[in-house]
């Protein structure tokens, strides 16, 4: 069993135990108190005049690193993110293997006022609701995660309850899939080339260049996201030139004793 099939395993068993926690029913009732959809339009007004924008990691460990930040403060390090420049927040909310937390995104979205990403590995309608009652922006949809029946089932949902989507691929069997069903409502959704194969959790910024480039006609109208193994800003600079302006970054950042300047560095913004 790989890394990701062995998360997954262990996810169906804690949405199940969640489901007795908090009953899907109650759920439903969940009324938003924030604006919806401004994931998605946020990045969008970015990407259209080809601007940078950064989706920066609230991550304290992962399962091939351990933890990542000790000194961690997840309110702290989103408002040295928006500080730094991030157009939007991606917060992990896996406890067992990301060391996160469901409600660092209400806490944080009460301080700090940027779109929030929930970075979970969703395999269950119940997750977008509990997305949603927690206030979640976005959620992640990982398709090497999904069959395509449920991965169709769970993005349209999303589109109904009003929370964007960030699908995220890795392969091209898997851009294909990701095209085909992001197609309907291209505007609530952005697609994520993952640069870090989840089976082996090794990282090749080649893969979202050699991805962009084979499917450069069917990505015209799309918005594209490159993940992982991001450090430089020369590592931006060489994925701009594949028209990829849409970063999300979290572990080189993380690690940085001062995230605010390393934000800066990282999109090489002047500071005041």
């Amino acid at each position: 069993m790989d890394i990701l099939e062995e998360i997954v395993s262990y996810k169906r068993l804690e949405v199940e135990k969640n489901k007795d926690k908090l009953p899907l029913e109650k759920l439903k009732k969940a009324k938003r108190s924030y604006a919806e959809n401004q994931f998605v339009k946020t990045i969008k007004l970015k990407a259209d005049k080809k601007q940078i924008a950064l989706i920066a990691e609230v991550k304290k460990a992962s399962p091939s690193k351990g933890i990542i930040r000790e000194n961690f403060n997840h309110i702290e390090i989103a408002r040295s993110y928006k500080k730094g420049g991030a157009s939007c927040l991606s917060v992990l909310t896996d406890e067992k293997y990301f060391k996160g937390n469901l409600q660092f995104i209400s806490e944080i979205k009460k301080e700090v006022n940027l779109p929030v990403l929930r970075k979970d590995f969703i395999i269950d309608p119940y997750q977008i609701y509990e997305s949603v009652y927690n206030q979640a922006d976005c959620i992640l949809l990982i398709v090497s995660a999904l069959e395509k029946d449920m991965l169709k089932r769970l993005f349209e949902m999303s589109c109904e309850n009003e929370i964007n989507t960030l699908i995220e691929i890795h392969n091209e069997k898997e851009m294909e899939t990701a095209l085909d069903v992001i197609e309907v409502h291209r505007d609530l959704s952005l697609l994520g080339i993952n640069n870090r194969n989840l089976k082996t959790f090794e990282t090749d910024l080649n893969t979202t260049k050699n991805l962009v480039a084979k499917y450069k006609r069917d990505l015209q109208n799309k918005i594209v996201v490159s993940e992982s193994g991001i450090f430089t800003n020369d590592d931006i600079k060489s994925l701009v030139e594949y028209n990829v302006f849409t970063f999300l970054v979290g572990e080189s950042l993380m690690r940085e004793e001062n995230i605010e300047n390393a934000t800066k560095k990282l999109l090489m913004t002047k500071s005041p």
